[in-house]
């Protein structure tokens, strides 16, 4: 019997279609995440957004619950204002990796709880291609490395341009895998760029999964787990139950089926609401 959802947002309920399922979700599939809420079915929230970037969805259903945001950095039930688990990152490790990012001329954004910050001389295409996902306006400073003085930073997120300029941003960024948590991930609606995922080692979609059904007081065996990634397997495999999306990766998929007949199910892409087969598949 599935007790609660831990869903993944970015290519399974919004998808490319602005005005359809772009910036927010259909609203069949938000009626549908309301439906699920009032059966007493928890809906977890899982992505690398800060909570405000996700607050549409949340109030909209009411999944008055807590979700996991900046890839696990940061559980928060915003309807209560109720922050579960916050990570923040050292300044040193700040301090280093926006030093690599600004001297290798890589675009770079800092997180905390309820703002983001870039650096003046960055603004430019990918800031205006970033807003929308994010719902707001960033923060323009002088200077990333003064800021990070002054505030508590949850999450470090370079941006590549491409899968080619990915390779490059990772290799610089090596030598912090040790020290900190890092991991990448894409939007629909801002190919081709790729999203550098940086947080405080111990916090990440995995360990915010554990925190969330621990708050909850459920096991991993009543839980579904959707998500469209091999990034988002790291909590999925997790779940008792687990779905994608037909755009989900073909890995991913390989990986579903590994939890055997009746345990994962494959719904249509996020741009035809494959949410809602998922949600029939297992009678949600």
């Amino acid at each position: 019997m599935i007790r609660a959802i831990i869903l993944d947002i970015d290519g399974v309920i919004v998808g490319q279609k602005i005005g359809f399922n772009f910036p927010s979700p259909h609203e069949d599939v938000l009626k549908k995440l309301r439906e699920i809420k009032e059966k007493g079915i928890a809906i977890a929230l899982c992505t690398a957004k800060p909570a405000y970037a996700i607050s549409d969805i949340i109030e909209g259903a009411q999944l008055n619950n807590p979700h996991i945001t900046d890839a696990g950095a940061v559980i928060i039930n915003p309807i209560d204002t109720v922050i579960v688990e916050k990570h923040v990152i050292e300044k040193d490790f700040v301090k280093n990796v926006l030093e690599t990012c600004l001297s290798h001329n890589i675009y770079v954004e800092l997180y905390t709880v309820d703002e983001y910050f870039i650096q003046q001389n960055q603004v430019g295409e990918i800031t205006e291609k970033h807003k929308p996902i994010l719902r707001r306006d960033p923060i323009v400073v002088s200077s990333l490395l003064h800021e990070l003085s002054q505030q508590d930073v949850v999450r470090i997120m370079p941006i590549a341009k491409d899968e080619e300029d990915k390779k490059r941003v990772a290799d610089l960024l090596d030598g912090y895998k040790n020290t900190l948590s890092i991991s990448w991930g894409l939007h629909p609606s801002a190919l081709p760029l790729q999203f550098g995922i940086i947080t405080s080692l111990g916090s990440s979609k995995k360990e915010g999964a554990e925190a969330v059904v621990k708050n909850l007081n459920l096991s991993f065996e009543d839980v579904l787990g959707i998500g469209d990634t091999t990034g988002d397997w790291s909590f999925m495999q997790l779940c008792g139950h687990v779905a994608t999306v037909e755009n989900g990766s073909s890995e991913l998929k390989d990986l579903l089926r590994t939890k055997g007949e009746g345990k994962y199910f494959i719904g249509k892409s996020v741009d035809e609401n494959g949410i809602l087969d998922i949600f029939n598949f297992f009678q949600i």
